[in-house]
């Protein structure tokens, strides 16, 4: 009898449930999708707000210094057109009444930003690819006794790692300033571009660290000492402890974006015996400093020899004039050439201070390090 009345509710509970969820009212939500590739090149943005009253899109899919209005359909939906967007891969976000909103139809989101891949051919050199092995993005939790509390990182191991016993040499990956350690992974696109090149035979198999820069401070030129600090004290030991690689100079190299890139800097220039490769992607000294004070903080001058005799590979880089970091990043140079460093300067695209810049940047890099 028992048996029989738990049946019975059972029966009654899962008859609401289903009940309920045929009765509940279709919306154009459930059908839509938020971001369509237009045959013209545009790019179609969309959500749901039948309630908003100013709905529009902030990220890097908006053209720097433009406005595209968001237009209210009858259904409740907004959209936003964007023109002539280039392939490539782009954070972005809605703001709904003056408030950040993340798209809930994104696949691929962190926190208030999503992410959405614009690859007309699939042949971009940052596609995915279905034909070859892929690596693993690891996300990876560690102690930070430089900053006092748990901190995260992804690392990129080759297709095959798990199964291997070579150790590697480690590439140190940094993003730019108010990102954190998924950016690289996900607008960057860092792992399908590295896929791609070990699969094509083009790069040496690598380990790849992507941590995270950002350290909340009074402002982001307080992050940079920490961040380096933590790089040598937790980031690359921890990394050693945990991964079959290569430890030594010749093995290890580092890069980083914008702030990043100041970061990059800061902990190679003031522990030049550990790097052989260094890349300086969109950056400069602190722009709110001298050059010549940052040069001298740094012991540029004092420490040039021994620069140029550790460092194969100092590489500069910009994404064009339309940079916003070309004329810090001009000044800074001319501090290393008033102390006689040798370096290389490049511009692998011309695409200002954005991703498709640093997506170029890192095919390029991965390509030149531990030959």
């Amino acid at each position: 009898m028992k048996q029989l009345l738990f049946t019975l509710v059972l029966f009654m509970a899962v008859s609401l449930s289903v009940s309920a969820q045929w009765l509940r009212k279709p919306t154009p939500n459930d059908t839509l999708q938020s971001v369509r590739v237009l045959d013209n090149g545009n790019v179609v943005y969309s959500i749901y707000a039948p309630k908003a009253h100013i709905v529009s899109l902030a990220g890097d899919a908006m053209p720097w210094g433009q406005k595209v209005e968001a237009k209210e359909h009858d259904n409740g939906v907004w959209t936003i057109e964007v023109p002539n967007v280039k392939p490539g891969v782009y954070r972005y976000h809605f703001v709904v009444d003056g408030l950040p909103v993340y798209d809930p139809k994104a696949p691929a989101t962190t926190e208030l930003t999503a992410v959405a891949t614009v690859a007309p051919t699939g042949n971009e050199f940052f596609a995915y690819r279905k034909d070859i092995p892929h690596g693993a993005m690891a996300v990876r939790s560690y102690e930070s006794k430089t900053i006092g509390e748990t901190r995260t990182m992804r690392v990129w191991t080759p297709a095959g790692y798990e199964k291997g016993k070579e150790k590697l040499p480690v590439l140190y990956l940094i993003h730019g300033g108010g990102d954190t350690d998924t950016s690289w992974p996900n607008a960057g696109a860092a792992g399908n571009i590295l896929d791609n090149l070990l699969a094509d035979g083009k790069i040496k198999p690598m380990i790849v660290v992507m941590p995270n820069g950002t350290i909340v401070g009074p402002n982001i030129h307080d992050e940079v000492a920490p961040f380096a600090k933590d790089m040598i004290t937790d980031i690359i030991p921890f990394i050693e402890n945990n991964y079959r690689v290569l430890s030594d100079k010749n093995h290890r190299a580092i890069a980083g974006l914008s702030m990043g890139g100041m970061e990059t800097m800061e902990t190679a220039f003031q522990n030049i015996d550990l790097f052989s490769y260094v890349w300086v992607l969109s950056s400069s000294f602190n722009p709110m400093a001298q050059p010549a004070k940052e040069a001298e903080r740094l012991n540029i001058a004092a420490n040039a020899a021994k620069i140029n005799k550790s460092f194969k590979v100092l590489v500069f880089t910009q994404g064009g004039p339309s940079d916003i970091a070309y004329k810090n990043c001009e000044n800074t140079r001319k501090e290393l050439d008033k102390a006689g460093i040798k370096y290389l300067y490049e511009e692998n695209a011309q695409e200002g201070h954005s991703w498709g810049t640093w997506r170029a940047d890192l095919y390029d890099l991965a390509q030149r390090i531990f030959k």
